[in-house]
């Protein structure tokens, strides 16, 4: 049966359109540099907040209005979510969604109980998929929620919840895989430590980089050839995290030898709870050749935790596809709204407005983007401020053929250095203002 039967397929109509059912900007079909949008941006619409979510926080009680849901752990509600949300997915336009395994399935008692509830699901998922044709961006093992995870789970001080996280792992990958997942999803919401008096960090490391090994060992023996990503969070739920952010992230997968195997999967509200921009994150693991794919979401800048907004700040998407177009894009990665709509945007209809923004948002970044871009306005300003190193002394630096004798020998015979130039900050800020029109 349809559960959204007062609502019609979302289409593009232009930013002169009135409908708020309607796209104003994401047209699936237009090119940008190259690729169409439907292709550059792989939308992705996540499980968890936006079929799973119900508006509940620490002070207040569930607000969500969603009366396919009757609320029970059953198989055949969760069989009527999947209904739901390839509806919902079909009549939005996009083409991917994400899942952890706790979203979709219901936990049993044991391990083996837990594990026939996925699989009955999955057979659900790949009939829906195969029906709509809409395809599994990535999949990941919830190893955060249940309390038997409380002290983590690759990084746990407990063998047995190792073991028990390895074991889900591995059953979420071969679901993933058997569903033609592109991407599988580290995120280790509690591999970190509160206290130190207490904690062995190398050897709680040293646990987490066997465990990723054996992921890839996995992987391989199952023939799954997706990309593995870890995403970086700062705190919350633990003080001190262990994938705070991209650099920590990226300095874990180098000692352990994980480079080809693992890239990042950035988050903004993340970026912001490490005192970093989303633009840092995604040009940081950018240049490491490790940006995999992107959760998109913001938060309240006058809230101090993990908000999950939906983006709509042109702002903050122009920054980000500034860097996606430098790279040509995500895939096989994509774009997620890992975002949830506000408690107090309580009825069904708010998914379609919350999602039709974020999509808006980002289309309108990637046309300014891309127009900044043709124009080279920060190219050439960036070529011009290191120009020194495309010759003489600079050049010797860069190539490696300058020792700190040679750097010594240069500047006692020259005397002082050249003049610096002008960042020009505000001038450069002010530009990007102009073709936010």
């Amino acid at each position: 049966m349809p559960y959204f039967s007062d609502i019609a397929s979302v289409v593009y109509e232009g930013p002169d359109s009135k409908n708020p059912l309607a796209f104003k900007y994401y047209n699936p079909d237009e090119l940008i540099e190259g690729k169409s949008m439907r292709e550059l941006f792989r939308f992705s619409v996540c499980y968890w907040h936006t079929f799973r979510g119900t508006g509940s926080d620490p002070f207040g009680a569930a607000t969500l209005q969603r009366p396919w849901d009757d609320g029970s752990d059953s198989i055949d509600n969760a069989k009527k979510r999947v209904d739901v949300a390839f509806e919902f997915m079909q009549k939005l336009g996009v083409d991917f969604y994400c899942f952890h395994d706790r979203d979709v399935a219901p936990e049993g008692k044991t391990l083996a109980q837990s594990n026939k509830n996925l699989d009955a699901i999955v057979k659900h998922l790949k009939k829906s998929q195969k029906s709509t044709g809409i395809k599994l961006l990535w999949g990941t093992a919830n190893l955060f929620s249940h309390p038997r995870y409380m002290h983590g789970a690759a990084t746990s001080c407990n063998a047995d919840v190792f073991a028990y996280a390895a074991a889900q792992v591995k059953h979420v990958m071969e679901a993933t895989h058997d569903l033609g997942g592109e991407n599988y999803v580290f995120w280790g919401g509690r591999e970190g430590y509160m206290n130190l008096y207490n904690t062995d960090m190398k050897r709680e490391l040293d646990h987490l980089a066997t465990f990723m090994h054996m992921a890839v060992d996995h992987a391989k023996k199952i023939g799954f050839k997706g990309q593995f990503l870890f995403e970086p969070k700062p705190k919350e739920p633990t003080k001190h995290q262990y994938d705070f952010d991209a650099a920590a992230c990226l300095n874990f997968i180098h000692r352990n030898k994980l480079d080809g195997h693992v890239k990042l999967n950035i988050e903004t509200n993340h970026a912001t709870l490490a005192g970093h921009t989303m633009m840092h994150e995604l040009e940081y693991a950018r240049i490491h050749n490790a940006l995999g794919s992107i959760d998109a979401n913001t938060g309240d800048l006058l809230l101090g935790w993990d908000t999950d907004q939906f983006p709509t700040d042109i702002y903050l998407t122009t920054q980000c596809m500034l860097v996606i177009l430098e790279q040509k894009g995500l895939a096989p990665g994509g774009t997620n709204f890992d975002a949830k709509v506000r408690r107090e945007s309580f009825e069904p209809i708010d998914l379609f407005h919350a999602h039709i923004g974020g999509m808006d948002a980002f289309a309108r970044g990637a046309r300014i983007a891309a127009a900044i871009r043709k124009d080279g306005v920060l190219k050439d300003v960036v070529k011009q401020r290191y120009a020194s190193f495309d010759e003489g002394i600079g050049k010797q630096i860069e190539k490696g053929k300058a020792s700190l004798a040679d750097c010594e020998a240069y500047m006692l015979k020259n005397g002082n250095p050249a003049a610096n130039t002008s960042g020009r900050q505000e001038f450069l800020e002010n530009v990007i203002n102009d073709y936010l029109r």
